[in-house]
């Protein structure tokens, strides 16, 4: 039996990002998830005023910025119980439409379809088509995503001055109200993007593509010209056709924080979202509430200072201990929700939801690189549709107010949380405000969630457990690492993590 160890240097991520693999035979049977950098936002933040975390944490990464400053928000309102008016809500909401228009177009037709631009494919039938479309800085497909979506987040630059690190959401609303000019120019990037997005991505109208009921359709649009050909068909067939739709299963459980706050029923205090929030328990196969007292994160294999079990981000800490040469190899975290290790992402957020197509995709084949992938374009026309309506509502509202201030006019001391669906997954802030400041800040981001480390029971976290049973056939040129951990979108610049390794393979043009 042949044993290998390597390390794996991923590119084409947000941040840096290495996986530790244990080949045998040529098939991973141990994976662990690395990455080298320490950033340290939670410590910064310590003794702060609240108000800082709104200027701080939206450059916790420079593509999901909004996100960030969402969840650091609405936890700053949980502590206040702070109302919010329904414009300042749909405002908050288009401007995450955006952001996550932005990223899953890119995230898609930059970072996971060049992979297939690999010359280990030149010899598959369509390996020339995705050469036109998917080559980077020279495919027609690649090329068009460049320009909408630098389109796309113009619309958080209408309310917010600028993309990334705004910071125009306050407790208690946003700081620039809807006028006409500015619903104007947002129809106008939405609708362009979305002409786009029927016509070379999906291949048909938005309505048509939302109304397909089941897998067997799917798959039946799949053999037809007009989705056959799209760049999502394109796509979707060549990677069945290397078996990534049974590739990666990962974990079967599943966690969304649930997408875009319902404006006329929600409150810090009365958590309602457009798509709704819940826990995908995938041994029994059913949606159950999301219960944010259950997550917890584990330090037993990360390089902080140690304590027992699993904490609450509430009693959390985030105080360095650097151990190389020891059985922690990590900065991140291990979060778990109870005792359960969890996957997040667009596939958690549709299954959770409900959207009938990417449901019975899913009980017909289970998780997968495929699907991960697929979910997040579907999710688009999730987006679109929602920034449609958003839009008509701050239309026919353009007198209501974007702003309330806090009784009292400040925030008292105690614990808020704010819980988001990122573009990559759930993210979520938890702060303790103790004497008019910061007395402790956790973050939780999605690829913390998929990326964790084994935990105090040593239980592996869902990247490291995708990656056992993957065939490499190079070790050299492990592509296939590449379509497993691309497909969830990883952002190590939201983790903290330093490595010292040895063995060292490049991968990625």
């Amino acid at each position: 039996m042949a044993r290998l160890e390597l390390n794996v240097d991923l590119n084409r991520v947000e941040g840096d990002l290495e996986i530790g693999l244990v080949l045998e035979d040529g098939v991973v049977v141990e994976a662990r998830t690395i990455g080298t950098m320490y950033r340290g936002f939670e410590q910064i933040l310590l003794g702060r005023a609240p108000l800082d975390a709104l200027v701080l944490t939206p450059r916790v990464c420079g593509i999901c910025g909004t996100a960030h400053l969402f969840a650091a928000v609405t936890a700053l309102e949980h502590i206040a119980a702070t109302p919010v008016p329904p414009n300042a809500t749909r405002i908050r909401n288009l401007c995450l439409i955006a952001e996550g228009l932005q990223n899953d177009l890119r995230q898609t037709f930059l970072f996971f379809a060049p992979d297939f631009c690999n010359p280990r494919y030149a010899a598959e039938p369509w390996f020339e088509d995705h050469i036109r479309a998917f080559e980077p800085f020279a495919g027609a497909i690649y090329r068009e995503t460049l320009a909408m979506t630098r389109r796309a987040v113009e619309i958080v630059a209408h309310f917010g001055g600028q993309w990334p690190h705004s910071s125009y959401m306050t407790p208690g609303g946003v700081t620039r109200p809807a006028d006409i000019r500015r619903l104007a120019a947002c129809r106008t990037v939405l609708a362009e993007v979305r002409r786009w997005y029927e016509e070379r991505i999906v291949g048909m109208p938005l309505d048509a593509w939302l109304a397909i009921p089941d897998a067997e359709g799917y798959l039946a649009r799949l053999e037809e010209p007009g989705h056959g050909s799209s760049a999502l068909g394109l796509l979707a067939r060549s990677a069945r056709a290397l078996g990534l739709h049974r590739t990666a299963g990962g974990v079967a459980d599943m966690i969304s924080y649930g997408s875009w706050c319902d404006p006329m029923h929600w409150t810090p205090t009365a958590d309602v979202r457009i798509l709704p929030s819940g826990f995908y328990d995938g041994t029994a196969g059913r949606v159950e509430p999301l219960d944010q007292s259950l997550i917890n994160e584990h330090v037993r294999h990360s390089w902080f200072r140690p304590y027992e079990g699993g904490r609450h981000p509430w009693k959390g800490e985030t105080i360095p201990n650097y151990q190389p040469h020891s059985d922690r190899y990590t900065w991140a975290k291990a979060p778990r929700y109870g005792d359960r290790v969890v996957q997040t992402g667009p596939l958690a957020e549709l299954v959770v939801a409900g959207d009938p197509l990417t449901v019975s995709l899913h009980r017909a084949e289970g998780s997968s690189a495929w699907l991960r992938q697929f979910a997040r374009v579907r999710r688009i026309a999730f987006e679109l549709e929602q920034a449609r309506v958003t839009l008509d509502e701050l239309a026919a509202d353009l007198g209501g107010e974007h702003v309330l201030t806090p009784a009292g006019g400040g925030l008292p001391d105690g614990e808020g949380h704010g819980l988001v669906m990122a573009a990559r997954g759930g993210l979520g802030h938890w702060v303790r405000i103790e004497n008019g400041a910061i007395a402790g800040y956790q973050i939780v981001t999605p690829t913390s969630w998929n990326a964790s480390p084994r935990d105090s029971e040593g239980r592996p976290g869902h990247w490291e457990q995708s990656l056992v049973g993957i065939a490499v056939r190079d070790p050299d040129d492990p592509v296939e690492i590449g379509h497993v951990i691309r497909s969830h979108d990883p952002c190590l610049v939201c983790t903290v993590h330093m490595l010292d390794t040895g063995r060292r393979i490049g991968f990625g043009p």
